[in-house]
């Protein structure tokens, strides 16, 4: 698809060829060519320079082509032969302006078809323009060249006359033809009509007069505006039809005559206006009123009159005023006066003085009558309230204007045991009022008293507890004795006649732990006082013998003696014990044991005693060796026991089996006595047994001497 641009070209090439196979008509010479109506002519056969090229155009035809559009240019290049010098056209310089010298007419930007670079002006004096017609480069566009150079004609023969437009146009060469060019405000196709404005009717409240020199409401019509009385013209009184079709100002109005705008009203007043028209406008009336308390001074009513002047000024509103006023005697006036001297909403306060009181209305107003709200007040001694002897006291007043009037002193005492509350004087000031209130005879009061810790109080009066007069008795609680006197009274001087009694717990001797035992005492009240209570313990080994708690009685006594500590005792083992068994040098034993040997800390078989038991050779231990006496008084153990060994009974046997029948019967005595004595042995230890000191050889233990 070809460009938008080379499809007109393509377009524009196709109709020129048309008429070009149409309208051309060649002369045989070749030296000129053209077309109907606009017609084209040129020279081939010899290039003049500019001014002789136009000479030859113009002998002949009408002039050197003036060139009008692009679709000119492109129809010339289509229809001139190839010239080697090309063409000059009727485009020259003037007074530095490119000048069409047919028409006369000034190079339009939209109308130049310059070469790239051109207008160069180049060496100076290029003043005349050529066209290149089929050059190939730069194909039919201008460039600036010096007049004397030589160059084919191009002319052409105008198709216009004086009967082809009206005489409002101007006739315009067109390529085989001509157009008429109208002249503002004429259309059609000689220009023969005028262009119509819109039809103009008379405005409200007035009138129009038009004039129609090409037609009704027609290019240069005019017409003249009127107003009614009362009325005012609103826009251009004249209106004149353009050649736009639009007059040349809108349509005037009649807009009622305005009078001068008038303020809110009269100060301290209202105005009230009717309008029939517009706001004060022409027949608007407007009337006044004042405030009250204010007098309308001028017209109540004005009106706004056909010239817009009203028929009068704004009225105004002037304050009523009342009668002035004087002072009372004694006393003094001040004023507030808003709106001037003793004039409405005037107001004035009354005020007396020293010592005199006001009667009547401290303020009076003007009102809106011009009168005052009530008559001029006076001024009258002031009076104190009457004062009457406190209860218990006196009163004695004296004064110069009488008692109990302003200046009056007065002076209070209390009788014996009250005390003044207050200041002892007063006076009555200017305002009527004490200058201090009459004081009060309280009686005297002392210290308050409380109970006693651990006791109670009970107290009596006439004058309050703990006043002058009371009396206060003191008691204890059981336990406890009163320290001091029991009873005390409030003097008159504020005073006790005695201080208050304490409650002092009673107290009981003091308590001492018992030999190797302890004591832990609670004293709630104190060390050894009512209530302590004592525990008593005694060290290990030993038993207390008494009560165990002792406790402070209210007698000051303890509830029982102090107990004691007792040495445990165990069970006497034996009153005398064997000697141990004797070395191996030694005589053999006569019996087997055991033998025991016992050390006394603390006294004889008691606490912590120890005893240690051995046996005969031959014989072994059968119990515990070392007994001790515990706290509680018993033996750690059992008494033990000795056993003979076996090999020294086989021994005896064999000896037995050699010995002599005459022996036999000595040894079986000895072996029923051993077996009798062991058998007894085991008995005394199963069931507590002790042996008898005739079974025993006695012999002396030195473990035992000293105990």
């Amino acid at each position: 698809m070809l460009p938008w641009s080379n499809y007109l070209k393509q377009s524009l090439y196709n109709r020129l060829l048309v008429i070009l196979l149409m309208t051309i008509y060649q002369d045989l010479t070749g030296e000129t060519g053209g077309v109907q109506a606009w017609t084209y002519n040129y020279s081939v056969n010899q290039n003049l320079d500019w001014d002789s090229a136009r000479q030859w155009c113009r002998q002949d035809y009408t002039d050197m082509v003036a060139i009008q559009n692009q679709e000119e240019i492109v129809y010339l290049n289509t229809m001139l032969p190839k010239n080697s010098q090309y063409y000059w056209i009727g485009l020259r310089k003037v007074n530095e302006m490119w000048t069409w010298t047919g028409t006369n007419k000034t190079l339009t930007k939209e109308a130049e078809n310059w070469a790239v670079g051109e207008p160069n002006n180049v060496g100076d004096g290029q003043d005349c323009v050529e066209i290149y017609i089929k050059r190939g480069k730069d194909e039919a566009k201008w460039n600036d060249e010096r007049c004397t150079k030589k160059k084919g004609a191009l002319c052409y023969t105008a198709s216009c006359s004086e009967h082809c437009c009206s005489a409002h146009a101007e006739c315009l060469e067109n390529i085989g033809n001509y157009t008429c060019q109208c002249d503002p405000g004429f259309k059609g196709p000689r220009c023969q009509e005028a262009v119509e404005c819109d039809t103009v009717s008379d405005p409200e409240q007035g009138s129009v007069n038009c004039d129609h020199p090409h037609g009704l409401f027609a290019f240069n019509s005019s017409c003249q505006f009127h107003c009614a009385q009362g009325y005012q013209l609103q826009g251009a009184s004249q209106l004149l039809c353009q050649a736009t079709g639009f007059w040349d100002h809108p349509a005037a109005q009649c807009q009622v005559k305005q009078c001068p705008p008038l303020d809110s009203g009269p100060h301290r007043g209202t105005m009230n206006c009717s309008n029939p028209i517009a706001l004060h406008s022409y027949n608007s009336t407007c009337e006044f009123s004042c405030d009250l308390g204010f007098d309308l001074i001028g017209p109540d009513r004005i009106q706004c009159d056909h010239t817009g002047q009203w028929t009068g000024n704004v009225s105004n509103c002037t304050v009523v005023r009342c009668g002035p006023l004087s002072p009372p005697a004694m006393g003094n006036m001040s004023c507030v006066d808003p709106l001037g001297a003793s004039s409405f909403t005037s107001s004035c306060g009354f005020s007396c003085e020293e010592g005199y009181l006001l009667r009547g209305d401290t303020n009076l107003t003007c009102l809106s009558t011009g009168q005052w709200t009530n008559h001029t007040p006076a001024c009258e001694p002031q009076q104190c309230d009457i004062l009457t002897s406190p209860p218990h006291g006196s009163l004695n007043c004296s004064g110069l204007h009488g008692q109990f009037h302003y200046g009056s002193q007065c002076l209070f005492s209390c009788e014996e045991g009250f005390l003044l509350n207050g200041l002892s004087d007063t006076e009555c000031t200017s305002l009527g009022t004490w200058s201090r209130r009459a004081p009060l005879c309280l009686a005297q009061q002392c210290d308050t008293l409380t109970s006693p810790p651990h006791g109670s109080m009970n107290c009596s009066g006439l004058h309050g507890q703990f006043h002058y007069g009371s009396q206060c008795l003191f008691s204890c609680e059981e336990g406890f004795l009163l320290n001091g006197l029991a009873d005390t009274e409030c003097t008159s001087l504020g005073t006790w006649s005695r201080r208050a009694p304490l409650c002092l717990v009673v107290r009981c001797g003091t308590l001492s732990p018992p030999a190797m035992g302890n004591v832990s005492c609670v004293d709630p009240l104190g060390a050894s006082s009512f209530t302590s209570s004592c525990g008593f313990s005694c060290e290990e080994g030993y038993l207390l013998r008494g009560d165990t708690n002792l406790t402070c009685l209210s007698t000051g006594q303890w509830t029982n003696h102090t107990p004691a500590c007792e040495l445990v005792q165990c069970e006497n083992l034996l009153p005398r014990q064997p000697s141990p068994p004797p070395t191996p040098s030694s005589t053999p034993p006569s019996t087997q044991g055991p033998f025991m040997n016992c050390s006394h800390y603390l006294g004889e078989f008691s606490f912590s005693s120890l005893c240690l038991f051995t046996c005969s050779k031959g014989y072994y231990l059968n119990g515990t060796e070392e007994l001790s006496c515990t706290s509680e008084g018993q033996w750690s153990d059992l008494v033990p026991s000795c056993q003979r060994n076996i090999n020294t009974v086989q021994e005896s046997s064999r000896m037995l089996v050699y010995a002599v029948v005459g022996a036999a019967s000595a040894a079986g005595l000895l072996l029923l006595l051993g077996l009798g004595m062991l058998a007894a042995k085991k008995l005394s230890k199963k069931s507590d047994f002790h042996f008898d000191n005739s079974l025993w050889e006695e012999r002396e233990n030195p473990a035992f001497e000293n105990s």
